[in-house]
């Protein structure tokens, strides 16, 4: 039997307890931090006013007073896509709702384009989806050699820790710029060209060419001279050549790309090109009415904390042409418009555009940028890929080795001016060859072979070609690498390159006779034969060299 002391004893326990209980339910987030006080936010964290709130992102039950009760329904990655909805959504819809139906995640295009180049759909639209892919040769391929760089996928590295092998992430993959060892993940806004280079090193090989690197096969070393070569984190050969004048400034990619244009939303577009909220005028001949920030559009109010640069009454701001977006680390000021450089600082001044070196007149009124000041671009001329069936190989989308391999083989790599051509808004701009291939499989009774080629915005922005350069040059009309020849019997070219299956040479875009090849973009096109003609007769100004 209890003494009058130990019943006192346990009296005042449960008093303790009963009067301590509120009180501990009351701050259960921060009770997180006492097993877990490593993970706490850093100080400087975007969500450090979430610091005591630990299930507003991870959810559990900051209610519960046992650590099993607590952790359960626990996410431990909420930037996941398979978990936004739950978490990131809950205070960034807008966004959520964008990424979720945006081309990173969705890789519409990809998807309709490798269906439509293996005869799978009849035309370049539809309702393509690297998360509901099916097991057709093209959606094969597609699992096997495509879907790894889309949003949806967990974030992973491939064969290296640089992060050129880091793909997926959902949210993370932009805004987690560094992972720490241990604590918990800093979240940013700042978002530096590593986040980029990833997924974008690939297929356009754009984060390379911003950079001055242009892939190249092996057999390179072997011509002399390797100074110039190097090897990528991930193995791949490339060599130095002329960077982007705004990488040599300094700018990162997010200097040019909006929020807007990346995280969309791009519901509506099929191609990144459609997608994308800059354009060279907007900073270089911005004619659109100026905003104030008061102004803005309550999506972009957010920004307005982010202005690297004193707001006077008054201070006006650019806006794309696109969408409206507030450029907002731009000033403008009564000489000079001038860029803050979001990731690197500093500021530089931009340039306007000359009237001396693009004369009005019309004459040129359908050249974007590019056509002109696009120095080199990635371009390979030759493909083959073959599927066996008695191999096996990672399936991004089920997350495991499955029967089946696409084993593919490369030639013909170039890294020049690519040819011209005449995009589905009828502007002329650059194009490269997107697949000039021949494909193998089991199911089909023949070789496939198909020649397409796709506008490109190739990110290595230079001085502006002399008028020779186009209209002189076979190479830049697409009709390939050979000699133009003017005689009694008229215009002919003679290619150097060999005549492939379909009559036309291996790097011919299109002929002077008006054959062309396809392209992955409805409405977009070759220059025509009488285009042609009309080019290569047209008088050469005093910008020729």
């Amino acid at each position: 039997m209890r003494s009058a002391n130990d019943r006192c004893s346990v009296l005042r326990s449960l008093l303790i307890s009963a009067l301590l209980a509120p009180l501990c339910l009351q701050f259960a987030g921060a009770s997180c931090l006492s097993c877990h006080g490593e993970h706490a936010l850093l100080a400087d964290d975007v969500h450090r006013f979430l610091a005591d709130s630990c299930s507003s992102c991870h959810l559990g039950d900051d209610a519960a007073t046992d650590a099993e009760s607590a952790h359960r329904g626990l996410i431990h990655s909420p930037g996941q896509l398979s978990n936004v909805e739950r978490s990131c959504a809950t205070c960034h819809s807008v966004e959520t709702d964008a990424v979720m139906n945006g081309l990173m995640h969705t890789g519409r295009g990809m998807v309709n384009v490798t269906r439509f180049t293996f005869a799978e759909q009849e035309d370049l639209a539809g309702e393509g989806d690297l998360a509901r892919l099916g097991h057709s040769p093209a959606d094969s391929l597609l699992r096997k050699r495509c879907a790894s760089c889309h949003l949806g996928q967990p974030r992973h590295q491939l064969g290296t820790e640089h992060p050129i092998g880091s793909r997926g992430g959902g949210c993370l993959a932009c805004h987690l710029p560094v992972e720490r060892p241990s604590g918990h993940a800093a979240l940013s806004t700042q978002i530096s060209d590593a986040q980029c280079i990833g997924c974008h090193s690939r297929s356009g090989r754009i984060a390379l060419s911003y950079t001055g690197l242009a892939e190249v096969d092996d057999g390179i070393l072997q011509q002399g001279d390797t100074s110039r070569l190097g090897r990528l984190p991930d193995g791949r050969l490339v060599e130095r050549l002329h960077a982007d004048v705004h990488h040599r400034a300094g700018m990162s990619c997010v200097d040019c790309h909006t929020a807007r244009g990346l995280m969309g939303p791009t519901a509506g577009h099929l191609h990144g090109s459609d997608a994308v909220d800059i354009q060279c005028e907007d900073c270089h001949a911005n004619v659109q009415p100026r905003v104030m920030a008061e102004d803005w559009s309550p999506r972009w109010q957010s920004l307005r904390k982010r202005v690297p640069f004193p707001v006077p009454q008054g201070q006006s701001f650019l806006v794309t042409e696109r969408n409206q977006t507030p450029l907002w680390h731009i000033q403008v000021t009564p000489t000079a418009n001038i860029l803050h450089r979001k990731v690197q600082g500093g500021s530089i001044r931009i340039p306007p555009l000359s009237a001396k070196n693009h004369p009005a007149g019309g004459r040129h009124d359908r050249l974007r940028c590019t056509a002109c000041h696009t120095q080199w671009a990635p371009q390979c001329y030759g493909c083959h890929m073959q599927y066996d069936p008695n191999q096996e190989q990672w399936d991004h989308a089920a997350a495991a080795f499955t029967p089946g391999a696409w084993i593919d083989e490369r030639w013909s790599i170039r890294n020049d001016q690519p040819p011209l051509g005449v995009d589905a808004h009828d502007r002329i701009v650059p194009f490269v060859p997107g697949m000039i291939r021949s494909v193998d499989h089991p199911d089909w009774d023949e070789t496939h072979f198909r020649r397409l080629f796709a506008p490109l915005a190739p990110h290595t922005t230079g001085k502006g070609l002399g008028c020779d350069a186009c209209h002189r040059s076979p190479r830049a009309l697409g009709l390939g690498e050979g000699a133009l020849i003017r005689d009694d019997e008229g215009l002919r070219f003679e290619p150097s390159r060999p005549v492939l299956r379909d009559g036309m040479a291996e790097d011919a875009f299109v002929t002077l006779d008006g054959r062309q090849g396809e392209t992955t973009r409805a409405g977009a096109r070759g220059f025509k034969a009488e285009e042609l003609q009309k080019i290569l007769e047209a008088p050469l100004g005093p910008h020729s060299r």
